[in-house]
This record gives structure tokens, sequence and C-alpha cells, in this order.
């Protein structure tokens, strides 16, 4: 639908274009942290007329600030219908960004409506940021110290996102709905996603995961750390007058443009989760490093990407020499006899209780016997993307476990070693284990 560019400029003037709002949802309490600004309009003559048929227009012609100015007033009288701790988010366009009289413009509308600026989230695209870096970043500047927060919308579409997130003072950065909504379905998409969360996490800015249409998505999101969700799974773009009782149950009505189910809240997701994934890191490094176990991770092509010092002290090496190399350098001899069962875990497998016989890291000394536990790992969609590898070295108890063979019950054994995790049979297979080392073992498996 194409319109005259005076139709635009009386709708303009007339301020026919409204705000309709869309839920951002803690992907972790279920709760309401904010509402998008999206724009519709009301045309006289053709109803409710959607952002693609106009917006384009708008922006060649120079209209934006009409178009803001006519969402902001009533978004923020809307805002009255909500909680203090709501905010609200606005689209700004690239040729916005490098005008002067934004901050002002801004300003002047928060003042008038007594809206508290501190509320207001400015997201900006990094097209808005290719005309003049410079410029957009000292109005970037000015919009935050009126108080004002900005996000880097649709973050990994562009072409210089680390360039831009280091010249500007954004405070939190949205994955873009075309990686979000293929996520279930493409490993490339999950894998960037991730990295955008990880990203933001090191640089100290929330993430909102866009496009959340289905429960997969927000568990792969919660998975991942992102913060925030935003999408038809928690609510469709709403008018102003559905937003109490948005509030009061947490889950829209149907708006007039649409008709589908309820969105579906995510609370039982957020109640399974112990911690939010960066806080529990320094707790799951502790005890990686602190377990009396050697324990690595090694990816598909059997890599270390991860080695705990037990594990590195075992085998004689720094931590360091092991990290990207392939287990068949570090350990050639050992690699000969444990591919199997690495292939067998790459294939899906959980592989426990394997005894290998294995060159002592000190020189001269006798080999050693070690307990192994190969294990698939995988990611939030059910992909093997590797290895975990556990080991005890039980070279001392191995003699003593063999000596229980001879009682078909280990008797013997435990009434000599009360304190040994288990027995094993004439083939070397565990047929008897304490109750620590079974918590041991699945405490490492998870």
């Amino acid at each position: 639908m194409k319109f005259s560019e005076l139709e635009l400029f009386c709708a303009v003037e007339r301020e026919e274009f409204v705000p309709y709002f869309q839920p951002l949802v803690d992907l972790r309490s279920g709760k309401v942290d904010g509402f998008e600004i999206l724009a519709r309009w009301m045309h006289p003559q053709h109803g409710l007329v959607m952002p693609g048929d106009f917006i384009q227009s708008l922006e060649t012609r120079g209209m934006m600030n009409g178009l803001t100015v006519s969402l902001l007033k009533k978004a923020f009288a809307a805002a009255k219908l909500l909680p203090d701790t709501v905010g609200l988010s606005v689209n700004i366009s690239p040729m916005q960004l490098i005008d002067p009289t934004l901050p002002d413009m801004l300003y002047g509308l928060a003042h008038e409506a007594s809206f508290d600026l501190r509320r207001l989230t400015v997201e900006i695209t990094e097209s808005a940021l290719f005309n003049d870096l410079e410029l957009a970043n000292k109005i970037a500047n000015e919009l935050k110290l009126r108080g004002m927060r900005l996000s880097l919308d649709d973050f990994g579409t562009g072409y210089s996102s680390l360039l831009h997130l280091q010249a500007v003072p954004f405070d939190e950065i949205k994955v873009d709905a075309s990686f979000v909504r293929s996520m279930s379905t493409n490993r490339q998409s999950r894998k960037i996603a991730a990295s955008v969360v990880g990203l933001g996490e090191s640089l100290g800015l929330r993430v909102i995961g866009e496009g959340v249409e289905e429960l997969i998505q927000a568990e792969m999101l919660i998975w991942q750390g992102c913060d925030l969700g935003q999408g038809w799974l928690f609510g469709r773009p709403m008018p102003a007058d559905y937003l109490p009782s948005f509030m009061e149950q947490q889950r829209p009505a149907a708006p007039a443009e649409v008709v589908s189910e309820p969105p579906i809240a995510v609370r039982s997701i957020a109640r399974s989760l112990e911690a939010h994934p960066a806080e529990r890191l320094p707790q799951l490094r502790a005890i990686y490093d602190g377990v009396p176990v050697g324990l690595a991770f090694l990816d598909r092509q059997l890599r270390f990407v991860n080695v705990n010092q037990r594990l590195a002290e075992m085998n004689g090496l720094a931590v360091e020499a092991h990290l990207g190399r392939k287990l068949s350098e570090v350990l050639p001899e050992t690699y000969v006899v444990v591919e199997p069962y690495l292939k067998r875990a790459l294939a899906g497998e959980s592989i426990q209780g394997v005894i290998v016989k294995r060159p002592s890291p000190k020189p001269g000394a006798p080999p050693i016997d070690i307990l192994a536990s190969y294990s698939p790992a995988q990611d939030e969609a059910g992909e093997v993307i590797g290895v975990s590898v556990a080991i005890v070295d039980i070279s001392i108890t191995l003699p003593f476990m063999r000596s229980a063979r001879q009682s078909s019950t280990g008797t013997q054994a435990r009434r000599l070693f009360p304190t040994l995790p288990w027995t094993i049979d004439t083939q070397d297979v565990i047929n008897r284990a304490s109750v620590a080392f079974q918590k041991l073992s699945n405490a490492y498996r998870t």
C-alpha cells in the first residue's frame, strides 16, 4: 500500500499515528520488565495500517520526528497506567540519531507528561551509526546525560558491531529475531545467539532475545543466560487500553489486529533454574578445580577445551599445555587405547567404569591404572558437542579391589577397607559402588 506525501503529512499533523505496546519479559521471573513502543496508523479510510507500509516513506521525507512526537505523547500518557518500575522503549531512525535537536525533543515531551526519562530506552539500529559515528556518539551521550538508556537493536546483522559497542555507551543489546526464531533448528543460529549473550554479559550489558515465538526458544535463551525475551510467546503488540488488564494478569487479551491463542508464561522454566549461569560460574570453577578427580572437556575433534588442575598433574603437564591440542597429540599411547570409547561417546553413549593402564607422568615410574568415564556433552538442542572425561588414579586400590574377586559379595574388601568406593569382578567390571561414589559420578555427569 502506497501513500502520497500529502497523506503522510496530514497524518502527522492530525496525530493519526498511535503507539502499540509489546511486552519485554524477564525470562527468569516471568515478570514484565517493559514495553517496546511500535507505530500503527489509524487511517480514516483504511483502518489499522502496519509500519511496513509507512515507516520508510516517512524516513525518506524527513517526517520521523513528527511520528516520534505523536507516538511518545500518547505513550507517556499511557505510562500512567503502568507501575513506575516498568519502562518503555522507542526506536530512533538513522537520521534522527544525527539530529542535534533529538535530546531536547525527547526531554521536552517527557517533561510535559511528567514522565521519568530513566524509564525510557532509546533503541538504535547499527545502520543508524553508519552515517556519522562521531556525531551519533555525541548525541547518544547527550541522551545518556538526560537519564535515558541506550539499546543496540538487531545486533549481529550489521558489519561493525564491536566497533559500535565500543564507540557508543549502550546499556543493552538485542539478539536479532532471525537468529532466535531459528535456534531450535539451526545450530549456527544457536551459536550466534550464545555468542551475543556471552558478549553482553562480559560487557555488563543486558541482553534481550527478540522474536521469541515458541517455548523451546525461551528455554534455550534462559539456558544461554539471556536476560529478557520479546515476542509473540509473551504477548503481541497491544493498544494502550489493553495495558491495565495485561499487567493485572500478566497475559494479554488478543488485540484487534490479530487472532491467536493467548501467550504462554514461562515462570515454570524460571523456577527450574537454581541460579543465573553467570552467577554459577565461580561456583562451578571452584568445584572443577577442587575436586580430587581429573576432569576435562574435549570437543568433537577431541581437542582439549578445558582441563582441571588434577588432570593436568596426572598427565605431568601444565593446564596450558593441553588447551587447543588433540588428545592424540598430548597422550598418544593412551589415545590408542581410549579412542573407541571416545567415539562411542561422540555418538551419544555414556561409558562408565573403564580401567586403563597408561604411562606414569613420573620418569622411570611404573605405569598407572586409571578409572575413566566418558560422557557425551550436549547443547541445549540435544546435539553432542563434545565429550566430558573424568579419571581417577586407582593404582593403589586396584590390587585390593581385585582381591575382592575371591568373595562374590565383596564382604572381605568392605571389612578391610570400609571407605573403598567400589569393587570389581573378574572381568574388571565394577559390580558394587558406594553411595558416595555414585553421588560423585552423578554430580559429575550433570
